[in-house]
């Protein structure tokens, strides 16, 4: 099938390449239509049917679906009803095979087999699928889809434990669970480590080897101890802590061994993350008497104030362009404060806001880019939330009888 695609946290609640541009794509061509049999029961048809929501999350196809087993498709019948594509999956034992069709050219053009080793980690065997019928067609990746979400899950008062999941939390297991365990982040692009805070005998940081299961102790510190962002060459991290009084930011270098302190208010400093290829560092501080976000040089020179927006901005993350951050704004009326992100260019005063209605917090970047994941909560739901900013678009993943403390991506 030939056709032209389209080209397209800093966490913490206080108190509780120059040129890039994001566009949006406004007009676009016409889909393809993509058929996706989704039959069965059990196991087979929570494959199937994951990887027809994936496609759809995608943004690059239009997706319908049909009860259905046909690995002979009738080609006329499915041109008749404007199919471009069909998908077409079996099960055998623990395998899953999947076939793809283009419907104009009459013929399959993909098929591969995947091994599900456990059945709970189907739902990574879905997104496998949906990407490898993605790249075939040369669509815009979703590669992200594949990537885990670590987060930490409150249990009690002084309880938690750091759970890992899918992006649509159909997948979750708990992989600390002993303690208070909180501010969970990746270590490393290939999520193979992540760092949290663990409470000892003062807040420690930790780092833990999901592979291992080893844990190196990295720094602790009276008040608090959170690791914000990681450098992109993983050398470095940021962290929020506050040894003698109110909390700063220091950046950490983990093979010197040394601690440097990059703000030295007297207010409250949190949350860094780096921007501008680490160049420049974006916090969160009360320098104004309220959470607003600021940028300094990565010496923690300059500093600067980049939103002028907003009277409550108390949480923020970057794509290294970009910055999605969390405002307050009016009580809704049912006397709720609602919470809505926004994004915003550092140095610029285009503002747009990406969020509509209850609160919506944590944001965080995909490692493209290219999707902003975040807590959302309303009056009558508490959901996962991912914004698709080239496609305009938001798609929300329930949450039920799970509190999230903090995740990362």
């Amino acid at each position: 099938m030939n056709r032209v695609f389209l080209s397209l946290f800093v966490l913490f609640c206080i108190g509780y390449g120059a040129d890039a541009k994001l566009e949006i794509v406004k007009t676009r061509q016409k889909l393809p239509n993509v058929m996706v049999n989704v039959y069965g029961t059990g196991l087979p048809y929570k494959v199937f049917n994951l990887v027809a929501k994936d496609l759809e999350v995608s943004g690059n196809f239009k997706v319908l679906t049909q009860n259905k087993n046909d690995n002979n498709p009738n080609y006329t019948y499915y041109q008749t009803q404007r199919i471009d594509m069909l998908v077409e999956m079996t099960q055998e034992k623990d395998r899953f095979n999947l076939y793809l069709y283009d419907i104009n050219a009459k013929e399959r053009v993909l098929q591969k087999s995947y091994i599900l080793q456990e059945n709970d980690l189907y739902p990574f065997v879905s997104h496998t699928m949906a990407n490898d019928v993605n790249n075939y067609l040369k669509a815009p990746s979703i590669a992200w889809m594949n990537r885990k979400v670590i987060f930490s899950k409150l249990l009690a008062p002084s309880k938690s434990e750091i759970v890992v999941a899918d992006y649509t939390l159909s997948y979750q297991k708990s992989i600390i669970n002993d303690g208070l365990n909180i501010f969970p982040k990746w270590a490393d692009s290939e999520q193979t480590s992540i760092y949290f805070t663990k409470y000892l005998d003062r807040p420690t940081i930790l780092k833990y080897n999901l592979d291992t299961r080893k844990f190196d102790r990295i720094l602790s510190s009276q008040g608090i101890a959170i690791v914000s962002d990681v450098s992109s060459d993983g050398k470095k991290i940021l962290v929020s802590m506050s040894p003698i009084s109110q909390a700063d930011v220091y950046l950490y270098d983990l093979e010197a061994k040394s601690t440097k302190r990059l703000t030295n208010y007297p207010g409250i400093d949190v949350g860094g993350n780096f921007i501008d290829k680490n160049k420049k560092i974006i916090f969160i501080s009360d320098r104004l008497g309220y959470p607003n976000i600021f940028m300094m040089n990565e010496d923690g020179s300059g500093v600067e104030q980049v939103v002028f927006h907003g009277r409550n901005n108390s949480s923020a993350t970057s794509n290294g362009d970009y910055v999605v951050y969390s405002s307050r704004e009016e009580k809704n009326e049912f006397g709720a404060s609602t919470f809505n992100l926004y994004m915003i260019a550092p140095g610029s005063s285009e503002i747009r806001r990406i969020t509509v209605n209850g609160a919506n917090q944590m944001p965080r970047f995909s490692r493209d880019g290219q999707n902003v994941m975040f807590l959302k909560n309303t009056q009558h739901q508490s959901a996962l939330g991912i914004v698709r900013l080239r496609y305009n678009k938001t798609y929300l993943f329930p949450i039920s009888k799970l509190k999230i403390q903090s995740f990362d991506w």
